[in-house]
């Protein structure tokens, strides 16, 4: 099954589904960086560094030229920030909430078998007296004869070590399809903690890069900086401080105590942001207190499920970027062996069928 991954980033959703065994045929982006290091991780796919709304379905066409040999599963990730709720300048004029509209057209003509959305659970949050994309998705789908499924995904159920809930959507011209079944939690496997997923990582101090790995360097930190993260403990905050370390605006303020505190290692990571480098901008210290610094690029990436020699071109701020916006590989998998399961079941009962 090829994949063509719209709006692909850096790849989670792509490496996912090919660690499910589809293969990626086609990636397309417009960030220089994104692109970078998605090509360094697929070399054999093809890739169009572009805007969308300048693509045409022939260009997408000349680079997947077997396209109509093998059934086509079609990615779309559009960009999440403009229904995001850490995101307090959304409008309704943001240009990129209707980015989802562009794919429209590429499904009329492509007809993939399967359709596969990830975005944040606003994307469905619309204003009652305007339809917004999703909307329109959902009437678009339905309209062209295919069948799908809604839901909001945790992703820790799904071996993510990390609370982040995602409103997924697999579509199927083949007959209904079911939500893909949860790995972990419940009657499943424990969940993955931040230990699991960052633990077996060589120690580096704040501003450092580690001598092995290139991507497993984190931001540099101001003297009070450190003087508030060495008397922080491991799953604590501000709380812990003295009050003469704690900010103006914070002082008898209660809430958003996850800015400044370190992570838990045997829970799960907070929901990583663009900004998951940066030791004020989440609980994204480091669990371990003789390590008084953010979390490194290559810790999140494993958060992130990201394999453990996933390259990464650009910035550390452009590399985070890029971490904090993909989907993780664990998640885009269990969705890409559930969207493979049901092309099976539909083969066997055609096969059935005919016998």
């Amino acid at each position: 099954m090829n994949v063509i991954d719209f709006f692909c980033g850096c790849g989670g959703a792509s490496k996912g589904l090919e660690l499910a065994g589809l293969n990626v045929s086609l990636g397309i982006d417009f960030d220089p960086d994104a692109a970078a290091t998605y090509q360094a991780n697929f070399p054999n796919a093809e890739f169009i560094l572009d805007d969308v709304r300048n693509i045409s379905v022939v260009d997408v066409i000349s680079k997947v030229p077997n396209l109509t040999e093998e059934p086509l599963l079609l990615c779309t990730c559009a960009p999440c920030q403009p229904f995001s709720n850490q995101n307090n300048k959304r409008s309704e004029s943001d240009i990129r909430r209707t980015l989802l509209d562009e794919t429209h057209r590429f499904i009329l003509a492509l007809n993939p078998e399967y359709i596969l959305l990830e975005n944040v659970p606003g994307m469905q949050n619309v204003n009652p007296e305007i339809e917004g994309p999703f909307c329109r998705f959902l009437s678009f789908l339905s309209d062209n004869g295919y069948q799908y499924i809604k839901f909001i995904a945790n992703s820790e159920d799904y071996g993510v070590p990390q609370k982040r809930k995602r409103l997924v959507l697999v579509a199927s011209r083949l007959g209904a399809i079911d939500e893909p079944k949860k790995t972990h939690g419940e009657d499943g496997l424990p969940f993955v903690t931040v230990r699991d997923a960052i633990g077996m990582l060589p120690p580096i101090k704040a501003g450092q890069t580690c001598d092995k790995d290139p991507i497993h360097k984190c931001s540099n930190l101001q003297a009070i900086n450190i003087e508030r993260i060495s008397l922080t403990p491991e799953g604590g905050d501000r709380r812990d401080w003295p009050s003469h370390l704690i900010n103006k605006a914070h002082k008898g303020y209660k809430g958003h105590y996850d800015t400044y505190g370190r992570m838990s290692w045997d829970k799960l990571s907070p929901t990583l942001t663009t900004k998951c480098h940066g030791y004020s901008n989440g609980r994204f210290g480091h669990p371990d207190t003789n390590q008084n610094r953010a979390i490194s690029a290559r810790e999140a990436a494993n958060i992130q499920t990201f394999p453990s020699d996933y390259i990464f071109k650009g910035a550390l701020t452009s590399i985070t970027k890029q971490i904090g916006n993909a989907v993780p590989c664990e998640l885009a998998r269990n969705f890409g062996l559930g969207i493979l399961h049901h092309f099976n079941q539909v083969q066997e009962g055609q096969n059935n069928g005919s016998d």
